[in-house]
């Protein structure tokens, strides 16, 4: 039996899933089957992905895509392999991720989930992501609400963690309903009853110079698809743990300016905003979302507009 299942859900990623799959037949340890969930590609990634031959690696091919959550989900529902991982068809690992994070499973077996450190990939250049732990941080138990909370920067992601097939089935994997956050969504169930164990030293690559074509998000996820406006069930923890209450702040603060930007999301905006807790908020940020939508917007449209001007700037400069 393998010790790992690598999950790479797939639609519409040609000019990245061969890489991705690289990384993972290129990994120091071989203990592992790869399943590959392609969600009825259509640009060649299907062709990409038969080239191919290794024996540890099965395709599913699906005659239609059913979303990232549900190709997870149908993965992990085929898995043989104690372990789980998931990698996204246009990111990639290092060579070693998986010979470590067995490693650190050896010296804590008895967590919930792991995850390790990840580089941020955008303009061709890396930069490690700067994950709350610390520098002088290398492994352990975590807290994970207030890893999260002092930086945003996700300490677990999908694509650098592995977790016990059984606690990813407990707690009944990911929501397909969920089309932005739904990774958060079960990390914090699982989180909330079980230890987090990190091993801070960047394993994964996260790649942020993907084309926008080939996005799996355009525009904004309506209330009903957002992950925000669906943690209802852990309202009770707002009320019981500070280090919850505190990150869903500020992942609220930091996360819904653009949907009161918008008339549409405005009223259901200001209604999960009026749950923060603003005495625990930087006065910075209070003074933001006090501020009339009308400046708020102007604000918007000028910090738009410089991002746009610094990277044709960093466009041009690469192109020389």
């Amino acid at each position: 039996m393998p010790l790992f299942s690598v999950i790479i859900p797939l639609y519409n990623k040609a000019p990245y899933v061969g890489k991705t799959i690289e990384s993972v037949l290129g990994q120091t340890l071989g203990n592992y089957e790869l399943i590959i969930i392609d969600n009825g590609s259509t640009d060649g990634s299907s062709e990409i992905v038969a080239g191919f031959t290794d024996p540890r690696i099965r395709t599913i091919r699906l005659d239609k895509n059913v979303g990232v959550s549900n190709a997870r989900n149908n993965g992990v529902a085929i898995a043989t392999a104690t372990y789980i991982t998931f990698l996204d068809a246009d990111d990639w690992w290092e060579p070693t991720f998986l010979e470590e994070m067995a490693g650190l499973i050896e010296r804590h077996p008895d967590a919930g989930i792991y995850g390790t450190g990840y580089y941020i990939v955008k303009n061709s250049k890396k930069r490690l992501a700067p994950v709350g732990v610390g520098e002088e941080f290398v492994e352990g138990e975590i807290n994970y609400c207030s890893v999260y909370a002092r930086t945003l920067c996700m300490p677990l992601t999908s694509i650098t963690i592995a977790l016990p097939k059984a606690v990813f089935e407990e707690n009944g994997g990911f929501k397909p309903h969920l089309k932005l956050g739904e990774d958060f969504d079960l990390w914090i169930r699982i989180a909330l009853k079980h230890k987090v164990v990190f091993l801070n030293k960047p394993l994964s690559n996260y790649n942020q110079d993907v084309d926008v074509t080939y996005r799996g998000t355009h525009h904004l996820c309506g209330p009903k698809e957002h992950m925000l406006w669906n943690l209802g069930y852990l309202e009770p923890e707002e009320k019981t743990n500070p280090d919850y209450k505190q990150l869903i702040d500020n992942l609220r603060t930091y996360s819904l300016l653009p949907y009161l930007l918008t008339k549409q999301y405005r009223s259901a905006a200001r209604t999960e905003l009026a749950k923060v807790d603003w005495s625990l908020q930087p006065a910075k940020t209070s003074r933001l979302y006090q501020r009339p939508v009308w400046i708020l917007k102007k604000r918007a449209q000028i910090l738009t507009l410089g991002s746009f001007v610094k990277q044709r700037l960093i466009s041009l400069r690469n192109k020389k």
